[in-house]
């Protein structure tokens, strides 16, 4: 499912170069993705509680798939756009019932690949995706066409394999009252909000502007038109992230919300210095070191709001989390969008070091850790 979703990406500045789209239409792409997302984690993330985890799981493949063939009449914004929401929906139902899929079926003996697939699931599909389409682009025949026909075969597959296998939920009623949003924050997790709220929205900010500019950025001002430098500067923030987990782990939750600002705040100063250098081997090594900060801020904030939480208010507050995340990568990539018409990508990204920079000062001063948390 995220290897698909990646694989427009690399192919972002040839629809700029030879199709006229601009970075405002790559902008409000990235926000449509991040705005459908949202719709199908809130409002029909439950659904397969009530209608069963095979039906909504192979319903987002084959959304994705339809994605995936829209992709193929791209000519302007507008088939981006509505390919864009599409996966963005899928995403975000998979993010939910798939996942579910996952646990319930998960082996016994081998827990930690439960835990692996959902947790860096996205971000290594995402990564993945970026890479295999670049490629594809830069050394395949039919460029525009090969790398989402590759996806639609895989998602094919992946629609099959779901077909045959084993229910693990029985239906029951209740499939209108699941499509209600239910947001929660519960009193004793709200100490902990300032700061583990901030590292969500300025990283996943940081995620939506590698989604929205990143291809921009290696064209205009690392002096590369080639799809797999755009691949590798989008996977530079989101792969490293699997890697952060383990490392908050060794550390108290406050500890790693504070070292991942400093990282992610190091990563955006580098980022502007890459872009000023006109460096493409800065701005990636600088993308991971951010992604890194990111992933252990994520782990950090989980580790310091869902124990404050208990196990009945812990998916209206995880719902909570994900729609501040998705906004904290929309909101500014819509702002950004809009601004690029009258300033260049080099203030952009300084204006993203300032978001982070802002929520650097919110973590350092109200960063704390749960009691039982030692």
């Amino acid at each position: 499912m995220f290897v698909a979703g990646a694989t427009p990406i690399p192919l972002y500045d040839t629809y700029r170069t030879e199709n006229g789209v601009t970075n405002v239409d790559l902008s409000l792409v990235a926000v449509c993705y991040f705005v459908c997302a949202i719709f199908g984690l809130l409002v029909l993330g439950r659904l397969s509680n009530h209608l069963g985890r095979k039906p909504v799981s192979m319903a987002a493949v084959a959304i994705a798939i339809l994605g995936c063939l829209v992709y193929l009449v791209v000519d302007e914004v507008a088939p981006l756009l509505v390919g864009r929401g599409l996966q963005g929906l899928a995403a975000g139902v998979a993010s939910s019932a798939i996942a579910a899929f996952v646990v319930d079926t998960g082996p016994a003996k081998h827990r930690w690949l439960v835990t692996s697939i959902t947790s860096a699931g996205a971000t290594v599909g995402l990564a993945i995706g970026a890479f295999g389409a670049g490629a594809l682009v830069d050394f395949a025949p039919l460029p525009r066409l090969l790398s989402y026909l590759a996806a639609t075969v895989l998602l094919g597959i992946a629609f099959v394999l779901l077909a045959t296998s084993t229910e693990t939920v029985l239906r029951r009623p209740g499939v209108f009252a699941s499509v209600r949003p239910r947001l929660g924050l519960p009193v004793t997790a709200r100490p902990f909000v300032p700061a583990a709220f901030s590292v969500f929205i300025a990283t996943w900010a940081y995620g939506g502007y590698f989604q929205a500019f990143g291809p921009s950025v290696a064209a205009d001002y690392l002096h590369s038109s080639s799809a797999l430098v755009a691949a590798a500067i989008f996977a530079s923030w989101m792969a490293p992230g699997v890697f952060g987990g383990p490392i908050a782990d060794r550390m108290r939750p406050a500890t790693a919300l504070r070292i991942s600002m400093i990282v992610v705040l190091i990563a955006a100063a580098g980022l502007v210095g890459a872009i000023f250098a006109g460096s493409a081997v800065l701005f990636v090594s600088f993308g991971v070191l951010g992604g890194l900060g990111m992933g252990i801020g994520t782990a950090g904030a989980m580790r310091s709001l869902l124990p404050a939480a208990a196990p009945s208010e812990r998916a209206g507050l995880l719902s909570l989390i994900y729609a501040a995340s998705y906004l904290g990568g929309a909101i500014p990539a819509l702002i950004a969008g809009q601004l690029s018409q009258v300033i260049d990508l080099f203030t952009i990204t300084a204006g993203y070091a300032a978001i982070a920079v802002a929520a650097f000062v919110i973590v350092m001063t109200t960063a704390r850790n749960p009691p039982e948390v030692r």
